[in-house]
This record gives structure tokens, C-alpha cells and sequence, in this order.
């Protein structure tokens, strides 16, 4: 594969990406919204302060979990428990967008190389 080959087939997967992410932005950007809100919530719960809790409810939601900040109310942990449920939906969305803009860029790879021929080492 040559370098600019290389190049195109990254601008198509880039090409892909976006436009699948645009599909989904909706529900992305609703998982987004209630990691938030659940975030301000506990935050003021908790007495943290509004960052503290949106801090919180990122490294809770994407399973990073540093345990700087600890949930001490039964409804705090709750919410926490949701936020990991709710991130993991985030996490697996962006995924299937990600394999999904692979697949495509893939075929249209293919289609590239059976009219070139000459360009494919296999």
C-alpha cells in the first residue's frame, strides 16, 4: 500500500466515522446529558462542588474509577451504579460507530483495489 493510498483510506475512515456519528449523535448526546446531570446531582448530594461531580460522573461512566471522589448516600451510589451502566452504553455506541466506519472503509478499499490492480500486493 502506497503512502497516499494509506492516506485516503484514513481520510475515509475519518469520512466514516463522522457521518455515523452524526446517525447516532441523538442517543450519544442524551447519555451524554444524563452523565451530567447525574454528576450535579450527586454533587450536590455529596457537598462536592458542580466539577467535582461532572469529574466524577466521567471517571464513574467510563469505568476509570480513581476513587478520589466516594459516594457516601445510598442514592449517590445509586446513580453512581447507573452512570456505569450509562457509560458503558456511551462507550460501546462509540465502538460499534468506530467498527462500523472500519467495515466500510474496508469495501471501499477493496472496490479501489479490484479497479486497480496493479496497486494491490496480494
Amino acid at each position: 500500500m502506497s503512502l497516499s493510498s494509506a492516506s485516503n483510506v484514513r481520510q475515509e475512515f475519518y469520512k466514516a466515522v463522522w457521518f455515523y456519528f452524526k446517525v447516532v449523535w441523538p442517543i450519544f448526546s442524551v447519555l451524554l446529558l444524563v452523565i451530567i446531570a447525574c454528576g450535579l446531582i450527586i454533587a450536590h448530594l455529596e457537598g462536592w462542588s458542580a466539577g467535582e461531580g461532572v469529574y466524577f460522573a466521567f471517571v464513574t461512566g467510563l469505568t476509570i474509577g480513581y476513587g478520589e471522589f466516594v459516594p457516601k448516600l445510598g442514592v449517590s451510589r445509586v446513580l453512581a451504579i447507573f452512570l456505569g451502566f450509562n457509560g458503558v452504553l456511551m462507550t460501546a455506541t462509540f465502538a460499534a460507530i468506530a467498527v462500523r466506519a472500519i467495515e466500510v472503509t474496508v469495501t471501499a478499499s477493496r472496490k479501489g483495489d479490484e479497479r486497480n490492480p496493479d496497486q494491490n500486493p496480494l
